[in-house]
């Protein structure tokens, strides 16, 4: 489970990233964040991820406050960024087992990890090759795996579609679908409003450092949801909350 209790962060230059967010996401739910560059997501996900101090409020992993017992907290979190920092020199294989056992987990065999590597759908002739010579994708599919061998209860993901061809993306959509079914909590920020209708059990919209729309995936589906999206990018809160209770 993960949980944001009024949580705000500004920062030094007197910019309010985040502003008394609520939010809670329970064991097997999907969440997606949508909203611009800007609006709060990433610095949302730092927060969970202690690499930023709040201002106000509380930011909780599996009941664990992460500000006041960080390693307790990021025993049950697995992350994925946008953009995934491997070592390049190291193969898939390598880098997966590397990252599994600085997480703590011992005794995977070889095949172990190979089995993991194609779960998320990386090239068999790619398992042992430096991750160097990997384009995006692939980067971003060995970070999946490092997330999926963990077996972390919680998971976050900024913008993990970044980079993906079509193929892929419904491959991590696939996988992420998979460990909701298997009770893990999962928090993804996104730009992809096709993606988010598809995946998510909530959907939430920030916009200036605020959570402005909150729908299930019941809601999403009766909605237009680019245009509900769109709308808030655009214009006032209120005339917009007006648009989505008239679409429902």
């Amino acid at each position: 489970m993960l949980e944001a209790i009024e949580l705000t962060k500004r920062y030094e230059d007197g910019h309010l990233a985040l502003d008394r967010l609520d939010l809670r996401i329970g064991s097997g739910e999907i969440y997606c964040l949508l909203g611009a560059n800007g609006a709060g997501k990433t610095t949302t996900i730092n927060l969970f991820l202690g690499f930023i101090r709040p201002d106000a409020g509380r930011a909780l992993i599996c009941g664990i406050d992460v500000h006041k017992d960080p390693l307790a907290a990021k025993k049950h979190l697995a992350y994925v960024s946008e953009n995934v920092m491997l070592y390049g020199s190291f193969t898939a294989r390598q880098n997966l087992d590397f990252f599994t056992r600085l997480g703590g987990r011992e005794g995977m065999t070889r095949e172990a990890y190979h089995s993991v590597l194609r779960r998320v759908g990386l090239p068999e002739k790619a398992f042992e090759q430096p991750v160097k010579q990997f384009s995006k994708g692939m980067r971003q599919k060995v970070g999946i795996a490092i997330a999926v061998t963990k077996n972390a209860s919680v998971l976050l993901l900024d913008e993990p579609m970044s980079g993906l061809d079509p193929a892929a993306a419904a491959e991590l959509v696939r996988i992420l679908l998979e460990l909701g079914a298997q009770g893990k909590s999962i928090l993804m920020s996104t730009h992809d409003v096709f993606r988010a209708k598809e995946i998510a059990n909530r959907v939430g919209i920030m916009k200036g450092g605020h959570k402005v729309a909150e729908m299930t995936a019941q809601e999403v589906a009766k909605l237009d949801l680019e245009k509900v999206y769109l709308e808030y990018m655009s214009a006032d809160h209120e005339p917009v909350a007006r648009l989505v209770a008239n679409q429902r």
